[in-house]
This record gives C-alpha cells, sequence and structure tokens, in this order.
C-alpha cells in the first residue's frame, strides 16, 4: 500500500513537472513570438525612414530644379555679357556682329 501511494505520489511530481516544463516552453515560444514581432515592427520602422529619406530627397532635387528654372533667364544673361566682354577683348568688328544677331533673334523671338 506504502509503495502504491509512494508511486503515485511520484507519478504526480512527474506529471506536475511536465506541466511546468510545458509552461516553460510556452512561454519561451511566446517569448520568441514576441521578438519576431519586435523584429517586423524594426524592419517597419526602418522602411519608413528609407521612404523618409527618399522623399526628402525628391524635395531637394525638386527645389533644384525650381531654383534652376528661376535663375534660367539670369544665367543667360550672365553668359550673354561675359560673351560680349570676350568678345570685345577680341575684336570690336565681332562685336557689333553679335549685338545685331541678338536684336534680330530678341525681336524675333518677341514677334513670333
Amino acid at each position: 500500500m506504502h509503495l502504491l501511494l509512494l508511486l503515485l505520489i511520484l507519478l504526480l511530481l512527474l506529471l506536475l513537472l511536465l506541466l511546468l516544463l510545458l509552461l516553460l516552453l510556452l512561454l519561451l515560444l511566446l517569448l520568441l513570438l514576441l521578438l519576431l514581432l519586435l523584429l517586423l515592427l524594426l524592419l517597419l520602422l526602418l522602411l519608413l525612414l528609407q521612404l523618409l529619406l527618399l522623399l526628402l530627397q525628391l524635395l531637394r532635387l525638386l527645389l533644384l530644379l525650381l531654383l534652376l528654372l528661376l535663375l534660367l533667364p539670369l544665367l543667360r544673361l550672365l553668359l550673354l555679357l561675359l560673351l560680349l566682354l570676350q568678345l570685345l577683348l577680341l575684336q570690336p568688328l565681332l562685336l557689333l556682329l553679335l549685338v545685331v544677331l541678338v536684336l534680330l533673334l530678341h525681336c524675333n523671338y518677341y514677334n513670333s
């Protein structure tokens, strides 16, 4: 009788130990799932950051393009002045020819 009772207690202890082990395994699995979720969240955050960086670069390019479009007439005028200065230093007759050509082009541009 004592032996049977002892065996029953041992069996219950073993069952309790198995249950505890199963619970521990379940907790480990839950922790692993939580870590995986955290990693996924981190990857999503990284992706959003990359997207934000890309949008900032696109905005910078658009601003540069807008600046270039705004400064284009000024740059054209500056290049024309530099060309006139260079021709003035080279030959006055060529300068006169260039002025006439620019005036003709200017008149043609506004008439068309």
